[in-house]
């Protein structure tokens, strides 16, 4: 039996009290309550992945209620995201020591894909948010808060 492994965009969302991404020792976006986002970009990748993904981000009810349940989206609290690509999200290590990072997107796919993201996740929020700089070396800071950390991948949208 042959395998086939497939990707698609993957998000690693967290729940974050505050978070800061910095370059070259400079702030270039910093959060307070909301979410980090991570999010690894394959070539497979489409606006309708962006879109099905964006809208299950902005809408995902992982804040907790006056009850004490998770029961409300970052939008419903006025939240806000900060937004950093990782293409380390496809590392493949079933074979050696040194993770693979073939199947990740390179910047000519990725970078539009990212930006419109970005564009995506905006008009869904209904306001703009922070991100990282495509491609640069990041230092992330953050407050995980719960800690409450989901993992999406794009391909769960075909299960449904």
């Amino acid at each position: 039996m042959t395998h086939f492994l497939t990707f698609n965009m993957r998000a690693v969302i967290q729940r974050v009290s505050e978070a800061e991404v910095v370059v070259n020792f400079k702030s270039v976006g910093r959060i307070k309550n909301g979410l980090l986002i991570l999010l690894g970009i394959e070539d497979s990748d489409t606006t309708k992945d962006i879109v099905w993904l964006a809208q299950k981000i902005v809408n995902m009810r992982i804040f907790s209620n006056e009850a004490g349940l998770m029961n409300k989206s970052v939008k419903d609290l006025g939240g806000n995201i900060l937004l950093v690509s990782q293409f380390t999200l496809f590392a493949q290590t079933r074979k050696g020591n040194r993770p693979s990072f073939i199947k990740a997107s390179k910047a000519e796919k990725a970078i539009p894909l990212y930006e419109q993201t970005i564009q995506i996740l905006e008009e869904n929020l209904g306001k703009k948010i922070a991100t990282g700089i495509f491609g640069a070396d990041m230092k992330i800071r953050l407050i995980n808060d719960g800690p409450a950390t989901i993992i999406m991948d794009t391909k769960d949208k075909e299960n449904h």
